[in-house]
């Protein structure tokens, strides 16, 4: 079974993006499932994995930063910020950071 983390950091000021609500969806056919939802931290983490017993899959990583821009007064482009991930359970650990700013986004797998 595979393990899922995340963080979310803020490059146009640099620094942690504190209270972006985040939901991992998993993508079955034409079937949407929730797998779990939460919260970043004030270091731009989460509490815990997103998930930790995942099945080989295509999953979708939702970060809603229209609320966390408007928290901060900045016009951004984007209400959310979806991810698509294709997993698989034969490695255990990936890590999906999200870059930020208003008006763009970058991603990759971590370590």
């Amino acid at each position: 079974m595979t393990t899922l983390t995340t963080h979310v950091l803020d490059i146009a000021t640099g620094t942690p993006a504190a209270g972006i609500a985040i939901t991992l969806v998993a993508l079955l056919g034409n079937e949407r499932r929730v797998v779990a939802s939460t919260i970043t931290n004030a270091d731009g983490r989460t509490d815990a994995p997103l998930a930790s017993d995942l099945e080989s899959g295509t999953y979708e990583i939702v970060f809603s930063v229209g609320a966390y821009f408007a928290a901060t007064t900045a016009t951004t482009l984007f209400a959310e910020i979806p991810i698509r991930v294709v997993l698989d359970s034969a490695r255990p650990n990936y890590h999906v950071p999200l870059l930020l700013s208003p008006f763009g986004y970058s991603t990759y797998r971590g370590s």
